[in-house]
């Protein structure tokens, strides 16, 4: 079995623990989260009851690109974006090259709770980041590294799946490839 998630803001990427959990939402037995998504970000995260299926999902031997909306304070400029796409030096060793362009604000974006802070004098950017591995807090890093923190954050793809107009906090079967 294989369950594409939309995790809201503010849940665990486990099934137990304080707060809110992946319990909260979703009650299929024997499923377990093919990678994670820290508290403070949104979106599509798999589950499945196959171990074989969940470490070529999460393992960054497998390379599976996944792909982000991110909301980030002010407009990177090329070169900005241009580090990106080579690789950010991190605290953790450097990052392998991402894909990145800005984009519109998307069309079918559902608000937040709590919502993120906007300034008028301040012009937010949306980029369309797609990374290939997965450390701790990844792109937030990246973002931070380019002096662009995160706003938003939120995953609408992992290979082949994606988040499509699945509403958050709620969840569906997929196939298997």
């Amino acid at each position: 079995m294989l369950i594409a998630f939309n995790k809201p803001y503010g849940v665990l990427s486990q099934f137990s623990g304080e707060g809110c959990t992946l319990a909260t939402y979703i009650d299929v037995p024997d499923v377990y989260p093919a990678g994670r998504l820290d508290k403070d970000s949104e979106g599509l995260m798999l589950l499945t009851d196959d171990g074989a299926l969940q470490a070529r999902i999460a393992s960054p031997k497998f390379k599976l690109p996944k792909t982000y909306w991110v909301l980030v304070e002010r407009e990177p400029d090329a070169a900005a974006l241009e580090r990106l796409r080579a690789g950010v030096e991190l605290n953790d060793g450097m990052t392998r090259p991402a894909q990145v362009q800005t984009m519109p604000a998307p069309e079918q974006l559902w608000p937040r709770e709590p919502p993120v802070r906007l300034r008028k004098s301040v012009r937010d950017v949306w980029l369309r980041l797609t990374i290939n591995e997965g450390r701790n807090r990844q792109v937030r890093r990246m973002t931070a590294a380019i002096g662009h923190p995160t706003l938003r954050l939120i995953r609408v793809q992992i290979g082949v799946w994606s988040l499509g107009a699945l509403p958050p906090g709620q969840w569906r079967q997929l196939t298997s490839p």
